[in-house]
């Protein structure tokens, strides 16, 4: 594995030379051009990402580039470039989203403090210049660290992570009393493992490696315990391919696809410290499917040469399970917490962020060889399926109650059978009562957004309750949906498949294009196929003619089956699977 990694971290610093800023005219001079819209960031994804790559490229006798004096201009470059991104207040600002932002600079302080720990360790003097105005930038993140607030659950753990670092670089106590005080908001992790944002593809492995440094650096062993869950929990979240499950995720890698590689490192890490042939087995394959040796905070090429001892094996690795039956999320308590909500006094409402309500929610996972099945309450999704090359990314309900998407919020796990259910209410309100009217009522205009509406009577309060069952058969799974009221209401049942199956069907089984890459599934059998690998469904409808319902949509790349029903409904689809081998 050191091999690959030496060999990916030079062949991606060759990468960044190609993309370096050198117009010593421009604002970006001595920064690295992101590919994709040809401008210098001071993020963790950016010019920090491709200095640690030069820095570990360096220092490394195995490498290309060990003591290459011109790439050592240009680390200078970029480390100027750094300091000059920097604002008066010690933060920096990716310009396509967070502008003056504590956690985005936190994200750079935990990978920086990394690579100057490895080049002030490094005996040769040219890079003396370079690892000071590294730490220069470092020490002046300092009041950004120690005043500044996040959005998202998982940048608390990075914060906590920088503090951290800068803590060990500094020794000021204010860097560790500020890492309590996160810290004692607890931890956001579920018994079986699950993160506040459900993110498999990147923000669950985020917290995992950020609360491993923290665990270090803070001393306290107390917070490897979530990791290893989440770990844990990994090993029944990969399809057959390697792809990681992102079909419920909370954040931007929703229905994206993501291997395991940004859980290298963590589980490198976790085998040496546990000596678990399970973790030994996740960094195993997460390092089959590495391309890059990782963004800046998880930097798997540094954390090799800052601990060499992560070269070896520490045990031999487990086999990772292909055949099972799992729910996770089980037996957490979430209506119980769910129920506190109120009480917490924000009302529902969060600024810039997310309240995740959908955490903790029910996640099933069946796999059997090739066959990859996930079952899922809390989402837009409540069913996708893999099946060798055949991909069902999602099996959607909507109507036009809400409308838009129904989330069906229950799930009841029975041996091979899931049962969920989802309500929406939806009702009418009634006029402010007279002593609670603003004076503005009784003004020449009386604006809408002046009323108190929180305090209208609700009237003819209407619900929309969905089930849905989805079962285990010989030859497949059989979904059942089911609404009984209200009555007379358009409603669709959608099943995304990837972009690369083709559809086929007899006479006009499918027919009119509802939107690109969107078709009705009018009546009787449809087969998707991939890769020789194929899918039959039984169970097409069209009761209306609506095409996509408002507040919904479908990727056009993918290829998608619409059902249109209205209400009430009973309707049963059957998928048949292609034979697989033992």
């Amino acid at each position: 594995m050191y091999e690959k990694l030496v060999e990916l971290n030079d062949y991606w610093a060759r990468d960044g030379i190609g993309r370096q800023v050198l117009d010593e005219s421009s604002r970006y001079c001595g920064g690295v051009a992101d590919p994709d819209n040809g401008i210098a960031w001071p993020s963790h994804g950016g010019t920090p990402m491709v200095m640690a790559l030069w820095a570990a490229a360096l220092v490394n006798r195995d490498s290309q580039f060990y003591h290459d004096e011109a790439l050592l201009a240009r680390l200078e470059l970029a480390a100027a470039f750094m300091l000059r991104s920097q604002h008066g207040d010690g933060t920096i600002s990716p310009g396509w989203t967070n502008m003056h932002s504590p956690p985005d600079t936190a994200f750079v302080v935990v990978g920086l403090a990394q690579v100057y720990e490895l080049l002030a360790g490094h005996e040769w003097e040219p890079l003396r210049k370079a690892a000071d105005d590294i730490r220069l930038f470092l020490e002046r993140t300092l009041p950004a660290l120690l005043t500044g607030g996040c959005h998202t659950p998982n940048h608390r753990w990075v914060m906590t992570a920088a503090l951290g670092f800068m803590h060990k670089l500094t020794g000021r106590p204010a860097l560790k009393e500020r890492a309590a005080a996160w810290l004692a908001e607890g931890i956001d992790c579920t018994e079986d493992g699950e993160w506040t944002e459900r993110s498999n593809g990147i923000y669950n492995g985020v917290s995992d490696v950020m609360l491993f440094h923290a665990a270090e650096l803070l001393e306290r062993p107390d917070l490897l315990e979530p990791v290893r869950r989440n770990l844990r929990m990994m090993a029944y979240l990969v399809h057959p391919d390697g792809e990681v499950v992102t079909d419920y995720s909370g954040r931007q890698d929703f229905g994206s696809s993501y291997t395991m590689e940004s859980y290298f490192f963590v589980s490198k890490l976790m085998e040496h410290r546990d000596r678990d042939p399970l973790f030994a087995a996740l960094a195993k394959l997460a390092g089959e499917s590495l391309r890059h040796p990782g963004w800046l905070p998880n930097n798997a090429m540094i954390g090799y040469l800052l601990r060499p001892e992560l070269r070896e094996t520490a045990v031999k690795p487990a086999g990772l399970p292909d055949r099972y039956r799992v729910v996770i999320n089980r037996s957490f308590p979430r209506e119980r917490y769910l129920s506190g909500m109120e009480a917490a006094g924000h009302g529902g409402r969060i600024y810039h962020s997310r309240l995740h309500p959908d955490f903790g929610a029910p996640v099933a996972r069946c796999r059997n060889g090739a066959t990859s099945a996930t079952v899922m309450a809390a989402g837009n999704s409540f069913f996708a399926l893999r099946h060798g090359k055949v991909r069902l990314h999602a099996v959607q309900l909507s109507s036009s109650f809400e409308p838009g998407f129904v989330r069906l919020e229950r799930m009841e796990a029975l041996e091979r059978e899931y049962r969920l259910t989802g309500e929406e209410r939806k009702g009418y309100y009634g006029p402010v009562p007279a002593g609670a009217l603003p004076d503005t009522a009784g003004g020449p205009v009386s604006p809408w957004y002046l009323l108190p509406h929180q305090l209208r009577p609700l009237t003819h309060e209407q619900r929309h309750r969905v089930e849905a069952t989805v079962a285990e058969t010989g030859e497949g799974w059989r979904i059942r949906i089911r609404c009984d009221e209200p009555e007379g209401m358009m409603a669709q049942a959608a099943f995304v498949f990837g972009g690369e199956a083709e559809l086929t069907a007899q006479g006009e089984a499918i027919g009119g294009e509802a939107a690109p890459g969107v078709w009705f599934w009018r009546e009787g059998v449809v087969r998707c196929e991939a890769g020789g690998d194929w899918m039959e469904l039984d169970g097409g409808a069209h009761e209306h003619r609506g095409s996509v319902l408002r507040n919904t949509g479908y990727p056009a790349t993918c290829r998608t089956l619409l059902v249109n029903l209205m209400t009430p409904y009973d309707k049963t689809f059957e998928i048949r699977l292609s034979p697989q081998g033992p």
